[in-house]
């Protein structure tokens, strides 16, 4: 049941996507978007995990988004199920599963969705969320269904980690110049401490510590203000 053209095409789409930027939002929305084209859905939507729940990011319809948010209030449905066990669970009809995901079941009668399954988005031993996919009417989800399902989320679950790692580095890195800058000025204020009064570069630094803790300020703070406004301590 699934649209094998648009399934390659969307692969290939994914390819060139992914490496060109770090919008993991408009990643997620691709991936919705793409699964629910290419299985023939009423919508899908995606909920990522963040202090141990899960929260509600991105979807495709109204109606994926009411059921991504119920499942974010009661913690309970397809994709909390798929998140804790990192393995797909599927439903051919949750309208008559109440007592699985009540909450869920009863606004998956409200809004119409009858089939629905959830896709842990996991890398290595990593999961960080999970891919719901919902349909009108009742679905027997076939091993293809839910196999086309993970290799795109497997593709978006590639690039969130990445990027959260490249994003992890840029800020040690941003961490790191900034250490280095302060130093920089720090070694500037202390120079021109310890010339303008005719004393010991240590001597200087101590006088700086000393003025940064009577004024609540910082020892960067002190340093700009030396360098920058002539600031004497």
């Amino acid at each position: 049941m699934y649209d094998e053209p648009l399934f390659l095409r969307t692969l290939s789409k994914l390819a060139r996507v992914l490496p060109a930027s770090y919008d993991v939002g408009a990643v997620l929305a691709e991936l919705t978007g793409s699964v629910t084209g290419v299985l023939g859905l009423a919508g899908s939507g995606v909920s990522l995990a963040e202090d141990g729940k899960l929260r509600f990011v991105t979807a495709v319809t109204a109606a994926s988004s009411d059921l991504e948010r119920v499942q974010e209030q009661y913690q309970r449905g397809p994709c909390r199920e798929a998140f804790d066990t990192g393995e797909s669970v599927s439903v051919p009809d949750v309208r008559l599963s109440g007592h699985m995901w009540p909450e869920f079941a009863e606004a998956a009668r409200r809004v119409g969705v009858a089939g629905v399954a959830g896709i842990p988005m996991r890398l290595a031993d990593q999961t960080v969320g999970a891919l719901d996919l919902y349909a009108a009417e009742p679905r027997e989800w076939s091993d293809t269904d839910l196999s086309v399902a993970r290799v795109l989320a497997d593709a978006a679950t590639s690039y969130i980690v990445n990027a959260s790692s490249l994003r992890q580095q840029q800020q040690l890195n941003e961490q790191l110049q900034q250490a280095l800058d302060s130093r920089i000025i720090i070694e500037q204020a202390k120079g021109i401490t310890a010339q303008h009064d005719d004393i010991t570069v240590e001597a200087a630094y101590e006088r700086m510590r000393r003025h940064a803790r009577d004024h609540n300020g910082t020892l960067r703070m002190v340093a700009e203000a030396i360098v920058n406004v002539g600031l004497r301590v």
